[in-house]
């Protein structure tokens, strides 16, 4: 890739992937040297993370969930 202003969509697509400036700045300094297997780690595990989270809010809808269920059996099917 190209410094500049080729960068500029890389740059927005690490944003809205929710990377934070540090990341953005370690990617791209990845980048000026050439370090393309860093730059995929550091990828990966930005997106462990993201994926972490979203198991993380599962288990809570699931447990909201649970809790839902548990309500109507005991009142008889009674829905909100």
């Amino acid at each position: 890739m190209e410094y500049g202003q080729s960068m500029q969509p890389v740059i927005q697509n690490l944003k809205d992937a929710g990377c934070e400036k540090q990341c953005v700045e370690e990617f791209l300094a990845l980048e000026q040297e050439g370090k393309r297997r860093e730059q995929l780690k550091l990828l990966e595990l930005h997106r462990q993370k993201l994926l972490d989270r979203v198991h993380e809010e599962e288990r809570q809808i699931d447990c909201l969930d649970y809790l839902v269920y548990q309500m109507q059996k005991s009142s008889g099917g009674m829905e909100v």
